[in-house]
């Protein structure tokens, strides 16, 4: 931290960046003027694009793939440039997490955890580039060999949310990189800045020039028009379901492009009686208030075993009076500002709706004063039923919901009750209990006795409603690939024509 200590503190006056393109910098005619959520400042400026602009980036992704500056090099190959991304990545931590910080509102000991898990992705995704492999069949006779290649599928569009700018950016570039395809990026026009500076490291890491390329702008212009480009081949989108369903209707009146899609969830903490109970409710604590509940695989519905219901519920609110909740740049604080006025006043919405349906606040329930800045309590309530909204919805806020249940049936029943199925959490100490639950949750991701741990080894997506596809580890690489199979005749062709 005493590296960072210098930077915590705004800038004197908002910064200016442009777009990349074909490894060049250009400069939008228009710009986004982003305020710190936190503080209620100008902290950047980033170029509005336009779709000419684009164009222009998917023509050089694609001549970038055509050429084979990228996709025709080995495995090892890519993975000395990713590897020496993740050595860069190092050497510009603190600066990457201070904008992220800046732009997004989360704790900026938080951003610098982020970080490291994003070298550990460009890791990850050097070995995989090696290891990437197809397959062999001989067992179609003396005369017929047969080969399974796997190649890159093309011009990736990759579009990223505001909730996780650099994270989920790294999530999914390295792994897209090692399979060999080019990117077009479009971040979120509030959380452009990090995803900008990743250009810088590619170029410095040595990535051909147009591999990896920067559209910044809005989602109504540059995010539909890359699901609508025909030149693009796979768009990877993570964001709401509403959004993602867009998606598949645009994918399907372009091109048939392959998605890949990290949708909403609504996920379910299970707490049975014989739990740790004192670890649980640290976790339920961290897994609503991480990165304030703007989080995709937050535990966002609290399913507890009814004969310790009600001490589990004041464990909980005790603990989460405590979290720190206050200024981004704070190395103390645990919890930041909320990320975009809209989301703000969806949050407190909510609040609000679940007061006027009958549920009762055991802790927080309201917005919070703090220098400017936009930031709400983490709140939690009792007495939800499974048919108010507070129940149903994707908040994407610091907003708890508890339900009870008498029998493991009824436990996973309501953890199922729901469209999304991104990801669980489940403690016990009662390890039949655990794998058995496990199985019968419908969810991609799963936790037990823990939460939100793991590493970019290990796949990442959803069952039903929360999306398409994996990202991260091997099965991250291969999402990025088709399969072609090869027929190869080692022996004298039988005569058709007599």
């Amino acid at each position: 931290m005493d590296q960072l200590s210098p930077m915590l503190r705004l800038p004197e006056q908002p910064k200016t960046f442009g777009f990349f393109v074909d490894g060049q910098w250009r400069q939008g005619s228009d710009h986004f003027e982003r305020v710190s959520p936190g503080h209620g400042v100008p902290v950047s400026r980033t170029s509005r694009c336009t779709v000419e602009d684009l164009n222009a980036a998917v023509a050089a992704a694609r001549a970038a793939f055509e050429n084979g500056s990228w996709s025709d090099l080995s495995g090892a190959e890519r993975a000395g440039v990713l590897l020496r991304v993740a050595e860069i990545l190092k050497r510009r931590r603190d600066e990457v997490a201070y904008w992220e910080t800046l732009e997004n509102g989360k704790p900026i000991s938080q951003a610098l955890g982020e970080i490291d898990h994003c070298i550990a992705c460009f890791e990850t995704a050097a070995g995989a580039a090696r290891a990437l492999h197809g397959d062999s069949f001989n067992n179609l006779g003396k005369n017929l060999f047969g080969m399974v290649l796997r190649e890159p599928i093309g011009v990736v569009g990759l579009i990223t949310p505001w909730n996780f700018p650099f994270l989920i950016l790294c999530e999914r570039v390295p792994f897209i990189l090692a399979s060999g395809c080019t990117l077009v990026v479009k971040p979120s026009e509030v959380t452009s800045v990090t995803t900008l500076l990743l250009a810088e490291i590619l170029v410095e890491a040595g990535l051909p020039r147009g591999v990896y390329n920067v559209v910044t702008g809005s989602g109504r212009t540059i995010g539909q028009a890359i699901t609508e480009h025909p030149d693009i081949d796979m768009v990877s989108f993570t964001g709401s379901t509403a959004v993602g369903r867009a998606c598949v209707h645009a994918a399907a009146d372009s091109n048939f492009k392959k998605l890949g899609l990290e949708l909403g969830g609504k996920n379910p903490i299970i707490v049975f009686a014989d739990a740790d109970l004192e670890a649980a409710a640290d976790a339920a604590a961290f897994g609503i208030s991480f990165n304030t509940g703007q989080c995709c695989v937050s535990s966002s519905r609290l399913i507890v075993e009814a004969k310790v219901a009600q001490q589990f519920e004041e464990l909980l609110a005790s603990k989460m009076k405590k979290i720190v909740v206050g200024d981004p740049l704070d190395p103390a604080t645990q919890v930041g500002a909320i990320t975009t006025e809209a989301q703000n006043r969806t949050i407190l919405d909510y609040i609000e709706k679940g007061k006027s349906a009958g549920a009762r606040v055991l802790v927080g329930g309201s917005k919070m004063e703090h220098d400017g800045g936009q930031y709400i309590q983490p709140t939690l309530f009792t007495g939800v039923r499974r048919d108010m909204e507070i129940a149903t919805d994707e908040i994407f806020g610091p907003v708890l919901s508890s339900f009870s249940f008498e029998t493991v049936d009824e436990a996973v029943q309501l953890a199922n009750d729901t469209v999304y199925g991104l990801a669980a959490s489940l403690w016990t100490s009662d390890v039949s209990k655990a794998l058995s639950v496990t199985r019968r949750v419908r969810a991609g991701r799963f936790w037990v006795n823990t939460i939100m741990a793991g590493g970019p080894e290990m796949p990442l997506g959803g069952f039903k409603q929360s999306g398409w596809g994996r990202e991260a580890g091997i099965y991250g690489v291969e999402e990025y690939t088709q399969i072609k199979s090869v027929h190869v005749d080692i022996g004298k062709r039988q005569p058709w024509i007599v």
